[in-house]
């Protein structure tokens, strides 16, 4: 009987042990929820071995990182050095534990590490994690991306989401024999020369309003109007008539924060292009699959000449493509003389990924209860904002959602540049401490994922609403 006693003891301890140290019951922060500190400074104290390793990092990458929004430039402190990844949750190599919300920049639709996309991804790894050929397994995933974009006749997979937008508007400069671009002030594009001016994301978070190293006569190919302002974009089409190749557009600016299209501003951009013999492209690296399982063209009913894709067709592997029209892309090599080429594009790991992703998707009330979550999150930080007295404000369009620190109302960069970036930074850093990742810059936007639990929601809110009372006292 003491035998058994001391047996029953000890498991009891390994349990709880088990308990307090990896969090369980359902995703509960226990012991591994980071303990509240007002101070960023202290939390990085709080996590030697991040800092540790970030400082390692310094000495051979670039600012210690491979992004430069990881770098915490914009908001402070230690940088999250992650170690594993599982659901809503990351945790950093210190052993605590965050709920996400930056979810691979939206690529994690499902969240991290769902075990279909792990399986598939491990399956194809013995068959073969590269070939330089085709596989049928492009072929199958182009099909499922253009059934839920019918505007998409053809297309091609390239490995990243500037790789997409560089390739697209090389093929409308080809195809139009035009070569003046139309952007939008604070739209984020990749970083392509053509793109990095009066670019949002990155460049904002750093306070870059354009790149060295752009030449000035490429520079000069590329227009800029605000964001929702139709009148400026009918204006620049007057003054360069017959000389613009495209307008491309975030159909929902994520870069710039989550900002949504006014009405009628989509569909003036078509009417626009329409007319002037111009292309329309749309840059869905973000918002493909993420508003709707056709895309935000769909939620919108706008029929784009080009898309762009990234990020969720990938599951989480380096993916993106482009496509459209026919005769637009059988200008592509081979069929036609625009050039474009990758070794890695339409890699078997990254498809079978993506095939392991997009049929979830597809699934009657995948949207609803994914934007019934985000709307609740919404609505929640919104409460808390008006209970803290803090001016701010929340955008939202389905899953992606940002606050900003601006009592006005945000519909374009101008407005966006007028949020309090030191008191997103303070936000920022109050959150982190309380166990919630959002992301480290004022200019990107929040993603709410599959994975995600009604109580993930809510602990967020409550967290949010102790950290505006800290940042606002």
């Amino acid at each position: 009987m003491l035998f058994a006693a001391t047996q029953l003891l000890q498991l009891q301890q390994v349990f709880l042990r088990l308990i307090f140290t990896r969090g369980y019951f359902g995703g509960l922060i226990m012991a591994t929820r980071p303990t509240h500190t007002s101070k960023q400074g202290t939390e990085a104290n709080a996590r030697p071995k991040s800092t540790e390793i970030f400082e390692r990092g310094k000495k051979i990458l670039v600012g210690g990182v491979d992004s430069p929004v990881r770098a915490f430039r914009a908001v402070g402190g230690t940088p999250l050095v992650i170690e594993r990844a599982e659901g809503a949750r990351l945790y950093d190599v210190d052993g605590r534990e965050y709920i996400d919300y930056v979810c691979s920049w939206g690529a994690l639709i499902l969240g991290h590490a769902h075990p279909d996309v792990v399986r598939a991804v491990a399956e194809q790894a013995k068959l073969g994690t590269s070939y330089g050929m085709t596989s049928p397994l492009e072929i199958e995933l182009a099909e499922q991306i253009a059934k839920a974009l019918p505007s998409i006749e053809r297309m091609r997979f390239v490995s990243s989401g500037t790789e997409a937008t560089m390739s697209a508007v090389r093929l409308a400069r080809g195809f139009t024999k035009r070569d003046l671009i139309l952007k939008f002030e604070g739209g984020y594009h990749g970083h392509s020369d053509s793109f990095l001016v009066e670019a949002g994301s990155g460049l904002a978070t750093l306070g870059i309003s354009s790149s060295p190293g752009v030449p000035e006569a490429l520079a000069k190919l590329t227009l800029n109007a605000p964001y929702n302002d139709g009148d400026a974009v009918e204006k620049i089409f007057k003054q360069h008539a017959g000389k613009i190749a495209a307008v491309i557009v975030e159909p929902v600016a994520a870069n710039m924060g989550v900002v949504a299209p006014t009405r009628g501003f989509l569909e003036r951009l078509r009417d626009l292009t329409k007319r002037d013999g111009a292309l329309l492209i749309l840059d869905e690296v973000i918002t493909g699959f993420r508003c709707a399982h056709g895309g935000a063209q769909r939620l919108f009913g706008i029929e784009p000449d080009l898309t762009t894709m990234g990020k969720i067709i990938g599951g989480g592997l380096p993916v993106a493509a482009y496509g459209g029209r026919a005769e637009i892309m059988e200008m592509v090599a081979p069929l036609g003389p625009v050039y474009q080429a990758g070794t890695l594009s339409g890699n078997p790991l990254a498809m079978r990924a993506g095939l392991a992703t997009l049929p979830k998707l597809a699934v009657a009330g995948f949207y609803k209860d994914l934007n019934r979550k985000s709307a609740r999150l919404a609505e929640g930080l919104r409460g808390a904002l008006k209970e803290s007295g803090v001016a701010g404000s929340v955008n939202a369009v389905g899953s992606l959602m940002t606050m900003f620190f601006t009592g006005d109302a945000v519909t374009d960069y101008s407005g966006a540049k007028r949020s309090d970036t030191k008191m997103y930074a303070a936000f920022f850093g109050e959150m982190l401490s309380r166990g919630v990742f959002i992301a480290p810059s004022q200019f990107e936007a929040l993603f709410v994922s599959a994975a995600h639990s009604d109580a993930d929601i809510e602990r967020t809110i409550e967290a949010a609403g102790e950290s505006l009372r800290t940042v606002g006292s």
